[in-house]
């Protein structure tokens, strides 16, 4: 097929079942950003100082691709340290000694993440856990133990991950915990010894595990049944207490020092409104130095008085909410990341010793002087009297009445949506549309009951808490209700397919990015390693076995016959959560009965999309399918920008059928 004739079969399809928009003012909308500005990689990202504070490591393109960099403190002698080629590095950390760095890389979107060392005296690189189809994590480093970190993997078991010392100089791995078959998580002391760990209950609760030495026994610590949550945090440094996060017989999570022999709990901070969201602490004292809190916007306490002037004088100096992301062992210099909302993410060097901040580097700093919308916290009262902690973007430039919207629903759905620099919010307000993001119930960090509420109510009153937001912005006079989208990936792209199947008249469009269109089939093709876990999914969502004919009614394919309005379905082939099939078979129903759906599948990519180019692609047809529906202004795709259309009758032969 011709370039041209091939533009011109996106432009049908995507067109396909459309009705003529009223267009947004595009006179008064600062100019349009382009795609590639916003999406495409970002010039440099992730900086962390070496232990012995000399270098600095940070994510940066080389040949297209995000790889790790390193440069001397003081000089301009730069240089990658990586050469992946396909796949950016996303996570990567210095070894104690200095002297090495580690990554983790999967294939294709698999998320079977490998752990490679990079020698930077000889550029020898070692795949530390060289075991096929396998998934491998980081559980802790200590600066007194500069060659050895601990990791786990599940080359026994693909279901269960055991604990592992590995020696960076040899690669050898010695086993330090063999998972009983319920543990989901280890904690190691400061002399690194496993001596922690959370197990999942059968009734879908968690315990904490400890032992005194790797040779001794497990026992219970603590318990927590379903419906509250808790852990460890990390030992103290004389091993004898555990920091302890946990909700027990409170609804907002609060910080404990918990003495291991005796179990007395001493509460060290809480706020009543909402949950601890994040801690501090120093990396070789082991001591909490400060918590962290995001209702609206991250604020944080200082505990520790050595810190307290530090953090005044990063608060005063910062116009939008920083954090701490990096040090070295001697606690001189701190690396500090200020996020804003209308503007990229900003680095900066701290020094404590004369209490200034120095900017590092920004992450795009093409967008930096632009217009960019503002994020306005909001919170909107649900039907039932809960109170959604909300945030709404509006366009620059044009007023903010009778706008067309789009919901952009977060995944999960156990997580949340935050105040800050969102890429995606910033290209649909700069297109013309607002856009409008609820924590909804079942968001974490609002405390049990808030989390709570939500079991059992996807496509209830999880949706309605999405629906009752839509018709605040509405009566607002924010939104114009003919020109409303839902869009979200993950648990939000299941929302769009909700929001088209149950509510088929509220939504002028949707855009499902990688959403399970059956709880079914999604809860029959879950990871292995997602078995431990499973039991809490069942009892937040539903029991495939006991509860099929409810698990049916939560599900859009189940109900694909009542889709008025155009869907874009945007599937990674490769996804591991959420499989292909969960895309192809709400796509071949639909076509069935000749709906309007577009199906673009990324055969290099898996559980979201990593690559810029093929991200550059996905976002040239949203905007565009946008455009089409709501009225917005588009970018024009630009060449090696078509998106990747599956067309009727070729979806792939490893789609479930409706009838499963």
């Amino acid at each position: 097929m011709s370039t041209s004739r091939f533009a011109l079969t996106i432009t049908a399809i995507l067109c396909a079942a459309s009705v003529a928009a009223p267009r947004v003012a595009r006179a008064a909308l600062p100019p349009l950003i382009a795609r590639d500005v916003i999406f495409g990689n970002p010039e440099r990202v992730a900086p962390q100082l070496s232990p012995d504070g000399k270098r600095l490591a940070y994510i940066a393109p080389r040949g297209g691709v995000l790889n790790v960099w390193v440069r001397t403190i003081g000089k301009s002698d730069d240089r990658p340290v990586t050469n992946e080629r396909a796949r950016p590095v996303g996570q990567f950390f210095w070894a104690e000694n200095a002297t090495q760095l580690i990554y983790a890389q999967d294939k294709g979107g698999d998320e079977n993440y490998h752990l490679f060392r990079v020698d930077l005296k000889t550029n020898a690189e070692k795949d530390l856990t060289p075991y096929p189809k396998i998934r491998a994590g980081v559980i802790g480093v200590e600066p007194a133990f500069p060659n050895t970190i601990l990791v786990q993997m599940n080359n026994r078991d693909p279901r269960l991950m055991d604990a592992h010392r590995v020696n960076l100089q040899t690669g050898k791995l010695t086993l330090a915990a063999q998972n009983p078959g319920a543990i989901v998580g280890w904690v190691a002391d400061a002399k690194l010894q496993v001596r922690a760990a959370v197990a999942v209950r059968p009734d879908g609760g968690t315990e904490t595990l400890v032992r005194a030495t790797e040779k001794s026994p497990w026992r219970t610590l603590i318990s927590f049944p379903f419906g509250e949550q808790g852990g460890p945090a990390g030992f103290t440094a004389d091993g004898k207490a555990l920091y302890i996060e946990s909700d027990k017989d409170v609804n907002t999570q609060r910080l404990y020092r918990m003495d291991i022999a005796t179990g007395k709990m001493e509460l060290l901070h809480a706020r009543e409104d909402v949950d601890l969201s994040s801690l501090i602490m120093h990396p070789t004292r082991h001591t909490v130095q400060a918590v962290g809190y995001n209702r609206a916007r991250q604020e944080w306490v200082a505990l520790d008085p050595a810190v307290k002037a530090d953090f005044a004088a990063l608060r005063k100096a910062m116009r939008g909410d920083f954090s701490i992301v990096g040090r070295d062992n001697a606690d001189t210099t701190w690396l500090v990341s200020e996020r804003r909302d209308d503007g990229p993410i900003i680095y900066y060097t701290y020094k404590r010793a004369t209490r200034t901040a120095t900017r590092l580097f920004s992450a795009r700093p093409k967008l930096e002087g632009l217009k960019l919308a503002r994020m306005q916290p909001v919170d909107i009262k649900s039907r039932d009297g809960l109170v959604l902690p909300s945030y709404l973007s509006l366009p620059v430039g044009v007023p903010a009445k009778n706008l067309p919207l789009v919901l952009n629903v977060h995944g999960g759905p156990w997580a949340r949506d935050t105040w800050g620099y969102n890429g995606e919010v910033q290209w649909l307000c700069n297109r013309g549309y607002g856009v409008l993001q609820v924590n909804f119930r079942g968001s974490t960090g609002f405390g049990k009951k808030f989390l709570n509420a939500a079991n059992r109510e996807w496509a209830g009153k999880m949706h309605d808490d999405l629906v009752d937001a839509v018709r605040w912005a509405i009566n607002k006079g924010y939104a114009d209700p003919r020109r409303v989208a839902i869009y979200g990936g993950s648990y939000g792209g299941y929302a769009t397919l909700v929001g088209l199947t149950f509510t088929p008249d509220l939504f002028a469009c949707g855009i499902d990015v990688v959403g399970p269109s059956s709880i079914l089939t999604l809860l029959a093709s879950i990871p292995p390693y997602w078995a431990p876990v499973k039991s809490q999914f069942i009892q937040r969502v539903g029991d495939p076995e006991k509860d099929k004919a409810f698990l049916e009614s939560r599900s859009p394919l189940f109900k694909a016959d009542r889709i008025k309005k155009p869907l874009l379905i945007a599937q990674g082939a490769n996804d591991p959560r959420v499989k292909q099939a969960e895309a192809e078979q709400i796509v071949r129903a639909m076509r069935k009965n000749n709906q309007p759906v577009t199906y673009l599948l990324f055969p290099d990519e898996g559980h979201g999309f990593a690559r810029p180019e093929n991200r550059l692609k996905f976002y040239a047809a949203a905007e565009k399918f946008l455009a089409v529906h709501l009225g917005g202004r588009f970018e024009p795709a630009k060449p090696g920008e078509e998106p990747p259309i599956v067309p009727p009758g070729q979806e792939g032969r490893a789609a479930l059928s409706p009838a499963n």
